[in-house]
């Protein structure tokens, strides 16, 4: 009986931009360059990884996880959009929505963890280079990614059930092009505390662990460098961290604007919401590929190397 309250209820509402519907087929064009060069760099590294046998390391094992997750992510949303920007179809049914939202946390939360991994992988690097490869081996690096998706399923699994418990009165009007817990629960005509607090908490032991976690991974780090004597090997060791560092703030700083918006920014105009989110979701996808092929060497040459051979052939 606690399903039932759900299924007479119209769909949810999908929002583009308020007030410029008349353009949403132009800001489809930007999001589809956003999409493409999210798809094909993703796709670039993963391809690159898998083919070159030099590049078979924990490092790049770890780049090509954050990459198909990245991949994941931008699956997860384009329909919608562009059901909505190219059709101008709003509705989607309540199941279609928790199956988004769904699967969007999961790879959210997957995002989250990889880049705790990938910490804990340049410290290892910088301050036991000699035992790197022995202790995090090809093995325990596909562990370490099965254990983050059960990980990110266990803790968005019961979110759905949860909402299933709600009540929807009024328009089911979201603030989005896609389904997110925030915004569906805020809909609510009944009490929705259980929601916010499980969401509080969930964010609160996967995000904001993972988070100090590569905070005190990096403080270990700066530690390690600085009792390297030379300056030289000390900024070679620290640009080895550079592109992870700019991933975490790709990720976290939108999160963290998203995260105070739905929560704090009730007098916030809808159009910042709007545009945070798509940061939130798209920044990471489309920038992370930009950072490491242009930061990581051995991944720059090889793009190089196939463009140089495609031309030739």
């Amino acid at each position: 009986m606690i399903f039932s309250n759900v299924t007479t209820y119209r769909p949810f509402l999908l929002t583009g931009f308020p007030g410029l519907e008349d353009s949403h087929l132009v800001i489809s064009t930007l999001f589809c360059a956003l999409y493409l060069v999210a798809f094909m760099g993703n796709s670039t590294i993963l391809v690159i990884i898998r083919v070159e046998e030099s590049l078979h390391a924990p490092m790049y094992l770890l780049l090509s996880t954050l990459a198909a997750t990245d991949l994941g992510l931008c699956a997860a949303t384009l329909p919608t959009l562009l059901k909505l920007f190219w059709f101008n179809v709003r509705e989607i049914d309540i199941d279609a929505c928790l199956i988004q939202m769904f699967f969007i946390h999961v790879f959210s939360l997957m995002e989250s963890g990889i880049l705790l991994t990938m910490a804990f992988d340049r410290y290892v690097a910088i301050s036991n280079p000699l035992r790197y490869t022995t202790i995090l081996t090809n093995a325990t690096i596909a562990k370490i990614a099965v254990g983050l998706l059960i990980r990110a399923v266990a803790a968005v699994f019961p979110v759905p059930f949860f909402i299933k418990r709600l009540r929807f009165c009024k328009a089911n009007v979201l603030s989005h092009s896609y389904c997110l817990h925030p915004d569906i629960i805020k809909l609510s005509c009944s009490d929705h505390h259980i929601n916010s607090v499980y969401g509080l908490i969930m964010i609160l032991l996967t995000f904001g662990v993972d988070s100090v976690f590569i905070l005190l991974s990096y403080l270990k780090i700066l530690v390690t460098v600085l009792s390297i004597a030379s300056q030289v090997e000390q900024s070679k060791a620290l640009n080895t961290c550079v592109s992870h560092i700019c991933a975490v703030l790709l990720v976290y700083v939108p999160m963290l604007g998203v995260s105070i918006i739905h929560r704090f920014g009730k007098h916030v105009p809808p159009l910042v919401h709007i545009i945070m989110g798509y940061v939130y979701l798209l920044v990471p996808p489309v920038l992370n590929p930009v950072v490491y092929c242009i930061k990581t060497r051995e991944i720059r040459t090889q793009c190089i190397l196939q463009i140089l051979t495609s031309h030739k052939i």
